[in-house]
């Protein structure tokens, strides 16, 4: 079986901040680590949509983080097709897109064009690769017609529909989305799950790394469901396989995952 993300006991430890305070006055006391993830193990398979779920502070953006080699783990090992985090930083990073709700990383007095020529450019495509991805991606994600408008001028939902157009300027395998839906309308995220679903997943093969806070955008989504709290895996598998673990078969993907929280 063909795995595009591996994980094995992987854990992630913080130490915590110091004040100047704390080193005048207890600067030979020792602080017990935060333990941000502890000993996840995961197995993903190409072209499939994982769905990660959990908490606030249950360290999912964590997670993502150190599979796009923009944290160091503490111990443990993660594969990202067939690349280690660790020893193959630049061949990780040339094969997935990271994809997330914060608009800040975008240029607000620059078009949409702009900001898309720009981060196209980090990824050292020509002017001709640079154009026509532009055009595809806008017309892909129905935002052809803002294309030339500043990005401070546009909708919350254009924004996020740019975010998950830079995502795929390089036309990565494994796509990281750390709530992509959370700025959309009802029927704009939608449309997104949909193009997410049938054209990402299903026409291109691209594997899904997808985080969510809502229940709702996951049942019936997901090919794989994940329960994180307090930086453990719960309990991860089909929503069949979840309902299976509770001895339910009528439950709602809401009552499992309120059932696991509440017993951790």
């Amino acid at each position: 079986m063909s795995y595009a993300i591996e994980i094995s006991g992987l854990t992630k430890e913080f130490l915590p901040l110091k004040s100047i305070y704390s080193f005048i006055l207890r600067p030979l006391k020792k602080e017990k680590p935060f333990l941000a993830i502890n000993n996840v193990s995961l197995h993903i398979k190409q072209g499939e949509i994982f769905c990660l779920m959990g908490p606030n502070g249950a360290g999912k953006t964590t997670l993502i983080k150190i599979l796009s080699c923009l944290l160091l783990p503490t111990k443990g090992r993660a594969e990202v097709m067939g690349y280690d985090v660790l020893k193959d930083e630049a061949k990780v990073k040339s094969s997935i897109g990271l994809i997330g709700g914060d608009e800040r990383n975008f240029y607000w007095r620059l078009t949409l064009r702009q900001n898309l020529y720009f981060f196209a450019k980090l990824y050292d495509l020509s002017n001709f690769q640079i154009k026509r991805k532009i055009e595809e991606l806008s017309h892909l994600l129905e935002i052809n017609g803002y294309l030339d408008k500043r990005f401070q001028e546009c909708s919350s939902g254009i924004k996020q529909r740019l975010t998950i157009a830079r995502g795929l300027l390089n036309d990565a395998k494994v796509l990281f989305m750390d709530e992509p839906l959370k700025s959309l309308d009802l029927p704009s995220a939608r449309n997104v799950k949909n193009f997410i679903k049938e054209k990402l997943a299903g026409e291109q093969g691209k594997t899904i790394f997808f985080i969510s806070h809502n229940l709702n955008e996951v049942e019936n989504f997901a090919d794989q469901i994940a329960i994180m709290h307090k930086g453990e895996v719960r309990i991860s598998g089909t929503l069949s396989y979840l309902r299976n673990n509770v001895n339910s078969s009528s439950l709602s993907l809401e009552e499992i995952y309120t059932n696991i929280i509440k017993d951790s």
